[in-house]
């Protein structure tokens, strides 16, 4: 058995077999999610990426195939981010992590560039062992959390409304107002729902007749985790429990989905979010850390 090319770069123009490639990824992705896997990248961080458009999307997806078969999914979250996951059944597959650890380590490759540079990876696998044992360190701890969906979701306490295409530019607004740098608008809204988007749903809270919260939802299928990405509060509403009340909704409409449980992961200094969370009933994790080479 040999994997194949070092890495598979899906993009950047766009063609019939990239799409196919790139669909193949996110059900990989699909296949991998289960509930007592370690926090990992879901289909739902893809789907949101499509915000910016499919070839965009699809040039920030990389692959490690062996025998036609996916073994291994990376998402350059950024530049100098790449985050990951790996089958199942290859945490502990010695080549394949060998490969990966030689991909992302030397910027002749192409997956990462020169410099200081991040990348995420399920806890526990051999290639995360073999990064730390060839000098990348442990960065800023993130807080997983999760909450179990086999029991009835409280009622939020507000009005939810489930965003449509002529809706699109109301979520547009509340996130854009939720978060300092976003360049969310209606179009990149359209955008994403023209990707992965038939598990998915767009919530915007209202109280009154003012938008207040927004978060969007990702199913990774019957059964499995579902993903909560984005969720914000708008600066003119915080304080007042509505990111409760829109996470409590975005948990609700996972459990319709058929989600096992609802994840979440923020970073642990972002302690009103962990709050939050913690608020509408979504239990902490172990910390994780991306892995750092300066």
């Amino acid at each position: 058995m040999r994997l194949d090319s070092p890495w598979c770069l899906i993009g950047p123009v766009l063609r019939t077999p990239e799409v196919d490639e790139l669909t193949a990824a996110v059900q990989a992705l699909r296949e991998w999610q289960h509930d007592d896997a370690p926090m990992q990248l879901h289909p739902g961080d893809i789907g949101w990426a499509w915000r910016l458009g499919a070839e965009a999307t699809a040039a920030t997806v990389r692959t490690w195939s062996r025998d036609g078969r996916i073994l291994a999914v990376g998402f350059l979250d950024q530049p100098d981010l790449l985050r990951f996951t790996i089958a199942p059944d290859a945490h502990h597959d010695e080549e394949l992590a060998q490969r990966l650890a030689a991909d992302v380590s030397d910027p002749a490759r192409g997956v990462l560039p020169a410099g200081k540079v991040y990348i995420e990876s399920p806890k526990h696998t051999r290639f995360q062992e073999l990064m730390f044992q060839n000098g990348w360190q442990s960065d800023v701890p993130w807080t997983p959390l999760r909450r179990d969906l086999s029991s009835p979701v409280e009622d939020p306490g507000v009005e939810i409304e489930v965003i449509g295409p002529d809706r699109a530019h109301v979520h547009a607004d509340v996130i854009r107002a939720s978060f300092e740098r976003s360049t969310f608008t209606a179009d990149r809204w359209h955008n994403m729902a023209n990707g992965p988007y038939e598990d998915a749903r767009s919530l915007v809270a209202h109280a009154g007749n003012q938008p207040v919260a927004a978060v969007t939802v990702w199913s990774a299928g019957p059964g499995k985790p579902g993903l909560l990405e984005p969720m914000g509060v708008h600066r003119d509403h915080r304080g007042q429990g509505f990111g409760k009340a829109i996470t409590i909704a975005a948990a609700k409409t996972l459990q319709e989905l058929g989600s096992s449980i609802a994840l979440v992961c923020t970073p642990s200094s972002n302690v009103g979010a962990v709050a939050t969370y913690r608020a509408a009933g979504f239990q902490p994790m172990p910390e994780v850390f991306d892995q750092r080479r300066d």
